[in-house]
């Protein structure tokens, strides 16, 4: 029996309709009441359901002979179908573009993206309509592919059909003595602070990641005491501003994270506006409400490896039975990073790529300084191979990893497992407009410290957005999985040197490489 193995029973799959107050979509049916002779051909021809994903598309209905368009309208298929335009007997039909889906998202998370979330976020399942596994930066993950993907169309259909595999990792391989906790899926819940998200946010991914027996973070902003009935499942962090850190929190953790640095803002430490710092935030940080915070870069008593070495040290003296996990950014020594985090006595090893990050992360700083997460984690995964220490220590990736296929990528390129922010909060609605750094910024009550807003976020719903989420990714990961040939999750990480030939490294190909 491995110690500290958290329940591995999957979470129950609930619909959880978006709460906003319209639906934005692919495509939007315009009826023309004028023309319209409530004849419900339309109604007929209408598709109720959409291969085996059982996800209702019903746009039209005739209740007691009267003609409407159902709520579900923007459900649409569109260009795909047009069974009711070509039908309808008088041109009352129009099928178009939503408007509002074309300026929704950016490159890397596109209106595909990010209405394929929602719809998984909903019905914990996929119904094909949207591209659900890359975006369109044109790089990155974006350009990389599996094999099989080249050779034959993915579908849903085939996808939910796969039996379940061992999809989980262990987060401890030191054998030190402390705990070697095991976890269902190759996943768990980035670190995110109260004053970045709301409290409510806060607590329906604590919530979700108890139903999945994984982790959740507090991020830099302190341990609010709702989340004590989750403290099995909450991960604290230490970093450089200490913001309500103290012995008893770090104490109550099963694992403790250490903050050096974050790839959305590497050498620039935290920093939280004075718009965001309530007097509620104000208290749990033990500062002074409406002033702007920032974390200083670095540790002030972090200067060298042995520095490093008594900083993990202090807090397995403080709490014996942690991991301690160090989170770095991806500077281009990289790999001496790593190796110095290993012979501190770090457990896990979290690597925060340069897409990552909420909206707050400066302009200046995004995406301009870190590596891709894509080119550190092979480095950092060779170098630790050629120093004989790679199976001592789990390595967890972070910053730009949007999706289930994203997260099998950036395992069959080295790390264990990946660390999820951003997907989690397009679960909850999120249509990344970018105004995360200000108080009432955020019209979704996600990124805010807003009272009135933050009540658009009921956490019961909120997480069971979250576990349909992560109930699809890992259908998804089952079907990887089992077109690769493979039985785990931990048999697609590679365990020899990562060598690329044309692009391509095992299973994996770059489309670059093919022209």
């Amino acid at each position: 029996m491995i110690q500290g193995k958290l329940a591995l029973k999957k979470p129950e799959v609930k619909n959880a309709p978006s709460k906003q107050p319209y639906v934005i979509d692919k495509y939007d049916v315009i009826l023309e009441r004028a023309k319209c002779t409530a004849c419900g051909i339309c109604a007929q021809v209408c598709p109720e359901y959409i291969g085996s994903a059982h996800i209702e598309y019903e746009a039209f209905k005739k209740p007691n002979g009267i003609l409407r368009i159902t709520n579900n309208r923007n459900r649409c298929i569109g260009t795909d179908c047009r069974r009711c335009v070509e039908a309808c007997p008088t041109g009352a039909l129009t099928v178009r573009i939503n408007p509002q889906y074309l300026i929704l998202g950016d490159k890397r998370w596109t209106a595909d993206l990010i209405l394929s979330t929602w719809e998984q976020a909903e019905y914990g399942k996929l119904s094909g309509r949207y591209e659900f596994r890359v975006g369109d930066s044109g790089g990155g993950f974006d350009r990389i592919r599996f094999d099989f993907e080249l050779e034959e169309k993915v579908t849903p259909d085939e996808i939910f059909e796969i039996e379940d595999l061992d999809t989980s990792i262990v987060l401890n391989k030191r054998r030190d003595g402390r705990p070697e906790i095991e976890i269902p899926i190759p996943m768990y819940s980035a670190d995110m602070s109260f004053g970045s998200i709301s409290l409510r946010v806060m607590i329906a991914r604590a919530m979700a990641a108890k139903a999945w027996g994984t982790f959740t973070s507090t991020g830099e902003g302190g341990y609010p005491k709702e989340l004590i009935p989750f403290k099995d499942y909450v991960i604290t962090q230490v970093a450089t501003g200490h913001f309500g850190v103290s012995a008893e929190t770090i104490k109550r953790a099963r694992i403790v994270c250490l903050k050096y640095a974050q790839g959305a803002k590497p050498g620039l430490g935290g920093h939280l506006l004075a718009d965001k710092v309530t007097p509620e935030v104000a208290e749990m940080r033990e500062v002074v409400p409406n002033i702007s915070l920032f974390s200083p870069f670095p540790f002030h008593n972090v200067y060298s490896v042995e520095d490093h070495y008594r900083h993990v040290q202090l807090i397995k003296d403080i709490n014996p039975r942690a991991l301690v996990s160090v989170k770095v950014s991806t500077p281009i020594d990289i790999d001496m990073v790593a190796i110095g985090s290993y012979y501190a006595g770090a457990n896990i090893l979290q690597i925060d790529g340069g897409f990552g990050g909420t909206g707050a992360a400066p302009d200046i700083a995004k995406k301009n300084i870190a590596m891709p997460i894509e080119y550190a984690i092979p480095i950092v995964h060779n170098y630790l191979v050629k120093e004989g220490v790679r199976d001592e220590i789990v390595i967890m990736a972070s910053g730009g990893i949007r999706t289930a296929f994203d997260v099998a990528k950036i395992i069959a390129l080295g790390a264990d497992g990946a660390v999820i922010g951003t997907s989690e909060l397009v679960a909850l609605g999120c249509k990344r407009c970018g105004n995360c750094e200000r108080g009432r910024g955020c019209p979704s009550g996600i990124a805010t410290t807003d009272p009135a807003l933050s009540l658009l976020i009921d956490p019961e719903w909120g997480a069971q957005r979250i576990i349909n989420m992560y109930y699809s990714w890992k259908k998804q990961l089952d079907y990887i999985l089992s077109k690769l040939g493979l039985r785990s999750i931990r048999e697609l990480r590679p365990k020899d040197e990562v060598k690329f030939r044309r692009g391509r490294y095992n299973h994996l190909v770059h489309l670059d490489h093919l022209r």
